[in-house]
């Protein structure tokens, strides 16, 4: 579901509302003391459920000493955050 490559975790599998409470899940158990960068690269499917599995993932770092950046993000999902005024809050590689 989510892989560690260094302090990448690369998420394999599409960020759909079928997979969003596992992924959310997934994050959390992945997150470190220090930066970690999620990337979507090989992400292939999403829906607005990304925003709140993302929006999440921010939640949780900061809980856990732990920053979070995203990187290639799809671009219907950075459409979706544009819409609903949360790009912003999305740090961004």
């Amino acid at each position: 579901m989510i892989e560690r490559e260094g302090p990448r975790l690369i998420v394999k599998v599409p960020l759909v509302m079928a997979n969003a409470r596992a992924l959310l899940e997934a994050g959390r158990l992945a997150l470190q003391p220090g930066e970690q960068v999620f990337d979507f690269s090989v992400v292939t499917e999403a829906d607005s459920s990304a925003l709140a599995v993302m929006l999440g993932w921010l939640r949780a770092a900061s809980l856990s000493r732990s920053t979070v950046k995203f990187a290639h993000i799809p671009t219907g999902v950075r459409s979706l955050a544009e819409l609903y005024g949360v790009t912003e809050l999305l740090p961004l590689v």
